[in-house]
């Protein structure tokens, strides 16, 4: 059964409105991967809400609150590209979550959606299949990748892109990094590395860092954000993966303890099977009410 179907159970399934109702609640929000303190903190604010507007649409209630949060720190859409100049984005993340797909999905959107030429830079240099598959990717979307061989320099595969991308008046530099990071030190040498290349080379390009995470994975992902967001300032998360089998809490606990905001949803293997996300849409399927 779907987390959503769990959570609209639940409501339909109610007798009476007291506190153990409410340490329920608690109990399921967890489990649809929301940090124990959030869970916590959403059923307090829900009662309170629920009691000063006299209401008792607990569902309706609940997914109003989770897109307030996710809109919260959805602030600025740093997604859109309708009239940017040179950009340079870096994608980062672990092993497995999808980073490769994400970059050339990405490269996809802004030249379908925005007309926008694009860069793909194979800086995940640590593994060969990496490289592979990111040039794989450039010939189906007839797009150029740099790259070096492997055990080469991270950051000199972004120079090259970069310098390729200004010659050639290419608009977006996507950079896919290796998610092979063992330690916080070396994670943040490498892309404190990157960074200089990007402000040296590119000037006053804006320049985005985004986090994938992949949506199956619960808990993890939120240690995942709270990492990468210490090492380095994160202008916010990719979630891939997204599917029926995705639970989603996190993301709310993600916006609520860390203020990232999530820009792009993935939702299958597919180039075009990205979107911008949806604050309102998200909170909905959450809640079963989408």
């Amino acid at each position: 059964m779907k987390f959503s179907e769990k959570l609209k159970n639940f409501f339909s399934g109610k007798n009476a409105v007291n506190d153990e109702l409410y340490d329920d609640l608690c109990d399921l929000l967890i489990e649809g991967d929301f940090g124990p303190a959030h869970a916590y903190k959403m059923t307090e604010v829900l009662k309170e809400r629920c009691k000063k507007e006299k209401t008792d649409d607990f569902l309706q209630k609940l997914c109003q609150l989770l897109e307030e949060e996710l809109l919260k720190a959805n602030t600025a859409q740093t997604g859109n590209f309708e009239n940017e100049d040179f950009t340079a984005i870096l994608i980062l993340g672990v092993n497995g979550v999808g980073k490769t797909t994400t970059a050339a999905k990405l490269s996809h959107f802004y030249n379908t959606r925005y007309n926008k030429k694009t860069i793909l830079a194979a800086a995940d240099t640590f593994r060969a299949a990496a490289i592979d598959q990111l040039k794989i990717h450039g010939e189906k979307l007839n797009t150029r990748v740099i790259a070096h061989k492997q055990g080469g320099d991270p950051a000199a595969v972004v120079y090259d892109a970069l310098e390729a991308a200004i010659s050639a008046d290419v608009d977006i530099v996507i950079a896919d990094t290796a998610g092979r990071m063992h330690t916080k030190t070396a994670l943040v040498e490498e892309l404190r590395k990157i960074d200089r290349v990007v402000e040296s080379k590119a000037g006053s390009a804006k320049y985005l860092k985004y986090l994938v995470l992949d949506a199956t994975t619960g808990r993890n992902a939120f240690t995942q954000a709270e990492v990468f967001n210490s090492a380095v300032k994160l202008d916010g998360i990719i979630l891939t993966k997204y599917d029926s089998t995705a639970k989603g809490g996190v993301v709310f606990s993600i916006a609520s303890e860390l203020q990232l905001p999530v820009i792009y949803l993935c939702t299958g293997e597919k180039y075009t099977d990205i979107e911008y996300f949806d604050p309102k849409k998200f909170a909905g399927r959450f809640a079963g009410i989408e």
